[in-house]
């Protein structure tokens, strides 16, 4: 199991679909979960430290653990089947552990309101997590190459629009 952190949630612009994005705390890989609305609130509220006037349902999940004596031990996102993400709350009551299926996201909004840390199965982490590529702007010899290259395919165009004789054009003035 790799150890994860929250790294940050994100609104796509478009659909408004929300997509956790965990990080793993040895290296530069990341694991895109999208997740709904709701849950995506629950996780930025307890982040931010931000309470709700009345208990989400989270904050009744850790309620009822904590009046029963259970201990929330991990969170584990455990597999990935036809692109949908299991996990599982690890929690340890009466000195035994029992695993409770959850959903990623309501596990994660659990964990950040308990201290609880979270792990993903490795070949989890390996077909689905993505490495950030390196920025093309950060002059890396790759970059300037491609920069190069790209200079001279737009060439092209400049030379096109330097031999446009502009003068000939002349609005129709009878068209509105």
């Amino acid at each position: 199991m790799i150890e994860v952190s929250i790294d940050s949630i994100r609104v796509h612009l478009v659909s408004q679909s929300r997509v956790v994005v965990l990080k793993e705390l040895t290296a530069d890989r990341f694991l895109p979960i999208w997740i709904g609305p709701f849950e995506a609130d629950a996780i930025a509220m307890s982040l931010q430290d931000v309470e709700a006037a009345r208990p989400m349902t989270h904050d009744l999940l850790k309620s009822v653990l904590n009046q029963l004596g259970a201990e929330t031990v991990r969170i584990e996102i455990h597999d990935l089947r036809e692109d949908v993400f299991y996990a599982r709350i690890i929690v340890r009551v009466d000195g035994r552990e029992a695993e409770i299926d959850s959903r990623p996201s309501d596990a994660l909004a659990l964990a950040v309101r308990v201290r609880a840390p979270v792990f993903v199965d490795e070949g989890v982490m390996d077909r689905a997590g993505v490495v950030p590529e390196a920025d093309a702007r950060e002059g890396a010899p790759e970059a300037e190459g491609e920069a190069a290259e790209s200079d001279d395919r737009l060439s092209v165009f400049k030379d096109f629009v330097e031999k446009l004789d502009l003068d000939d054009i002349h609005p129709d003035e009878t068209k509105s």
